[in-house]
């Protein structure tokens, strides 16, 4: 941003840009034509063959974006990683770059897009944001399936004795729709079902979306889907998807869309965008299966995990890292002026004014976020993401905050400039990738019990003084570690606004306590959520929708997707 220019909008700017045909840029990054599924002219899905032929390449250097808690200001955060990845090809580095696929409820409701933004974009931004190449509808037939199963076997004598009361597997929907929290299903008489109470979550926070993501291959896929726990017996034993014998089913349906997506960017980088799983109620990551096939094809893979450093970065080391044998040699935490100094106590609507005060308060959750990226022993650089309001004082100051602190920074303005606008950062990053060979250490031991993980996520990453366990979340735990899920990951459900559970509680609150109220299984996408909180796995839409301002013009292009 920063200029005196005509301001176009992201949609604008994405439509106007002239991207290549799919095939040459799977020709720049090494992909050969029969490991390529073309859907339209410029995108495509990678066969599952690739990876087999690459197996016994070395990986290039893993790059992880995270940024401080989110604002209703904005971080770019996906604009940061493309323009980051963009501008390590600019340097002449063989780089690729791996992203989430946005979910359309928020697309629709709050975001109006999430490929980017500016000239740091991937294309094509309006199918991206839409339909894309079908993935999330998979997900999301495959979960009402699985749900239509489990009613099913109910109503034909249910021979493994499942409680109506205590199933667990939701229906879904990629839609932001409080309507559909709390149902009742089966009404109408016999012929329609068993009545119960049952529910909706948002696609991309089906067990499926992180069973998709983190699954290593097909056959890994229907291990996992085999594995998932869809309720329990009237003695209280859990049930599977494999006690159902629907596995197969499932895999079937989700077949095409464990394949990673090949699109470009506006600057013709080549970008695997793949997977959607929450950050706030899942792990945020993009899958890795499209993570560890970049790493095979470049020679550095900028990726990006949901929210801030406490939720996204914690699990995508905790979880998937680990779990894939994978580790960054570097991370990015994206920062912003104005998110800082509503993080420092600044009105929204007070942004646009200098506030000096506000940005050296609010800088104390970047300390937080750095501090957080140490422990885990891995190097990292703030990317300051200049906006055009911030004040020549401010970025003064937030350099003196940084040297204090013995923070590295850089400035970024990637979204007005593309990878021209990252090439500090990328040379920032290309130093200390070159002085480390190091990978992260975990902050806990999956031999560790439930209650001992959660404890050292809360106070070391979230700064928390103390863990209140509800007496349910305490039952739960015994009851976990007897069916022998004790060893798993945490994955903890907790708002993306504040490090502690409260979203009120902005910038770096201290002495506070974390409350976890309520676990549960998810033994297919292989870890324990932790519920904190008031999180919900259905959204509902704001007063006025981003869909208020997307329509289709005469030549069938899409407006107000941002």
């Amino acid at each position: 941003m920063g200029s005196e220019k005509t301001i176009h909008s992201d949609i604008e700017i994405a439509l106007s840009a002239k991207m290549k045909p799919i095939q040459e840029i799977a020709n720049s990054i090494g992909i050969q034509t029969d490991e390529l599924d073309q859907y339209g002219k410029y995108k495509a899905k990678l066969s599952s063959n690739i990876m087999k032929r690459l197996e016994r390449e070395k990986d290039g250097n893993l790059i992880l974006v995270t940024s401080i808690n989110p604002t209703k200001a904005g971080e770019g955060k996906s604009t940061v990683t493309v323009g980051l990845g963009d501008a390590l090809q600019k340097l002449g580095h063989k780089t690729m770059i791996a992203l989430r696929e946005p979910s359309l409820g928020p697309v629709m409701g709050l975001k109006g897009g999430a490929a980017g933004g500016g000239f740091s974009q991937v294309l094509p931004m309006d199918e991206i944001n839409l339909h894309f190449t079908g993935d999330i509808h998979a997900i999301t037939t495959a979960n009402n399936a699985l749900a239509a199963f489990i009613d099913n076997h109910i109503h034909q004598g249910n021979a493994l004795g499942i409680d109506p009361r205590r199933i667990v597997w939701k229906r879904a929907l990629d839609m932001n729709d409080r309507a559909l929290r709390n149902i009742v299903i089966g009404l109408g008489g016999p012929l329609n079902g068993i009545p119960r109470e049952d529910g909706f979550d948002i696609t991309v926070a089906s067990e499926i979306m992180a069973v998709l993501c983190l699954a290593d291959g097909l056959q890994d896929l229907k291990k996992r889907l085999s594995k998932m726990v869809i309720g329990y017996t009237y003695e209280h034993r859990p049930v599977t998807v494999a006690d159902l014998g629907f596995e197969g089913a499932l895999t079937l349906i989700l077949k095409e869309a464990i394949k990673p997506n090949l699109v470009q960017t506006i600057a013709h980088t080549p970008a695997l965008v793949h997977g959607g799983p929450f950050a706030n109620i899942a792990h945020g990551c993009n899958s890795v299966a499209a993570t560890k096939t970049a790493l095979k094809l470049a020679d550095y893979v900028v990726t990006e995990a949901g929210f801030g450093a406490d939720l996204g970065a914690e699990k995508f080391l905790h979880i998937k890292a680990r779990g894939a044998g994978i580790s960054p040699k570097a991370v990015v935490i994206v920062a912003t002026i104005r998110a800082l100094k509503m993080h420092g106590g600044a009105a929204k609507e007070e942004l646009n004014r200098e506030d000096l005060s506000a940005l050296s308060a609010g800088f104390e959750n970047v300390k937080k976020h750095a501090e957080t990226i140490s422990a885990f022993g891995l190097p990292f650089i703030v990317a300051l993401n200049r906006f055009a309001d911030d004040s020549l004082l401010e970025l003064e100051l937030f350099g003196k905050l940084c040297l204090n602190a013995g923070i590295s920074y850089a400035l970024t303005e990637v979204w007005e400039k593309g990878g021209g606008g990252g090439i500090e950062l990328a040379e920032g990053l290309l130093k200390l990738i070159e002085n480390n060979d190091r990978c992260f250490e975990a902050l806990y031991d999956l031999s560790e019990s439930l209650e001992e993980k959660i404890v050292k996520v809360a106070k070391t990453v979230y700064g928390a003084g103390n863990v209140d366990f509800s007496p349910a979340a305490r039952k739960q735990m015994k009851m976990f570690q007897e069916e022998g899920w004790g060893d798993l990951p945490v994955c903890m459900a907790k708002t993306q606004y504040s490090l502690s559970d409260d979203p009120a509680k902005v910038g770096r609150p201290t002495d506070f306590t974390i409350s976890v109220r309520e676990l549960k299984p998810k033994i297919g996408a292989g870890f324990i959520v932790a519920l904190t909180g008031e999180i919900m796995t259905m959204p509902g839409l704001p007063k006025a929708p981003a869909a208020l301002r997307m329509d289709v013009d005469s030549s069938e292009n899409a407006i107000g997707l941002f």
